[in-house]
């Protein structure tokens, strides 16, 4: 046994000192070291060997484990210091440039359109995005049966509150955050409602399921329709410039009362006509109009006392008329090619 240790350890010795690839090096280290290796077979076979045989076998056996152990670690040392060694560094190279992110133009026209409403004496509210029936339909006049829930068909929650109905839905609007703002502030108040909604819609150029809203409200003693059409005028030549022109036509929305669209000239086309604004030359981005007295009541606001007007946009739909944008679906695309244009 004391020959084949010493001819192990020749043939161990002479195999990695020409080795300079640590994989290589590894495996070998396996394949004697290792629990199943060569050497390791070997010096199990101590234990059948008489006492006196063990004490002289297992000195040598110990001795030559440690060498060839030392000169696997030497190499391994070896190998390491020279790949340190060879990764030379310029230091008068310029460095590697990182890659702006990009704020997406959603981002950027709602910050525009912030920094307006603060100006004038507004606060920013927000709300949660999962929302109860009651302040995304019941508060704002549409109760369980009315036909505007068909209108803002949107996506519920598989949970039933105590009268088993299904009570959550992703919200349709923002107009649930004008409820819970009035009834954290009272009045008077000036608020606008930014934020991401959903609706069990059939996608295509102009409409997403997944899009944002920003929306508005004034409320105080007598607050009239011209006030509106006021806020509506500025907000169009923030955005689009002095030559900005806003149409208003008769629409029934339930939480308002009249009720009216806002428009503005496509500048797409520039008011001529085209595949996005179906040829009117104006492109449809919200809805406004007197706020209902129910809607006020569910506020803990007296109609009595108090009137007050609430707006929406399409916060989509005005990036897309400030960029020209033809497609709505681009902004949920995931395409960086998108977003870095702005």
């Amino acid at each position: 046994m004391e020959k084949k240790l010493q001819e192990l350890k020749d043939e161990i010795l002479d195999k990695i000192k020409s080795i300079r690839d640590a994989n290589i090096l590894s495996e070998l280290e396996t394949k004697y070291l290792g629990r199943k290796g060569e050497l390791t077979t070997i010096l199990r076979g101590i234990a059948s060997l008489s006492l006196e045989e063990k004490k002289k076998i297992g000195s040598l056996a110990n001795s030559i484990k440690n060498d060839i152990q030392e000169k696997f670690n030497e190499i391994k040392n070896s190998i390491e210091n020279a790949s340190v060694s060879d990764d030379f560094i310029d230091v008068t190279l310029p460095g590697k440039k990182f890659r702006r992110g990009h704020l997406s133009p959603l981002t950027i026209v709602q910050d525009e359109l912030e920094d307006l409403f603060v100006s004038m004496g507004f606060l920013v509210a927000d709300g949660p995005e999962l929302e109860s029936d009651f302040y995304n339909f019941e508060a704002l006049n549409i109760p369980p049966t009315h036909p505007a829930r068909d209108m803002q068909d949107t996506f519920y929650i598989d949970k039933k509150n105590k009268k088993g109905d299904l009570d959550m839905v992703l919200r349709t609007h923002t107009s649930s955050v004008q409820v819970r703002t009035m009834q954290n502030h009272g009045a008077p108040l000036r608020a606008v409602c930014p934020g991401r909604v959903y609706r069990c819609e059939a996608t295509d150029v102009r409409h997403e399921h997944t899009f944002y809203q920003f929306e508005g409200l004034v409320v105080d003693k007598g607050i009239n329709f011209s006030h509106l059409k006021g806020v509506l005028k500025e907000i169009g030549i923030k955005l689009y410039g002095p030559e900005t022109k806003v149409r208003m036509r008769p629409k029934f929305y339930p939480f308002v009362e009249p009720g009216v669209n806002i428009e503005y000239t496509c500048f797409i086309c520039g008011g001529k006509g085209c595949n996005l604004c179906k040829k009117t030359g104006w492109l449809e981005v919200g809805g406004c109009g007197m706020i209902h007295p129910n809607v006020l009541k569910a506020g803990g606001i007296d109609p009595k006392a108090y009137t007050g007007f609430a707006f929406g946009y399409g916060l989509n739909r005005l990036v897309m008329l400030k960029y020209g944008i033809g497609d709505i679906r681009l902004f949920n695309g995931g395409d960086l090619r998108f977003t870095e244009q702005f």
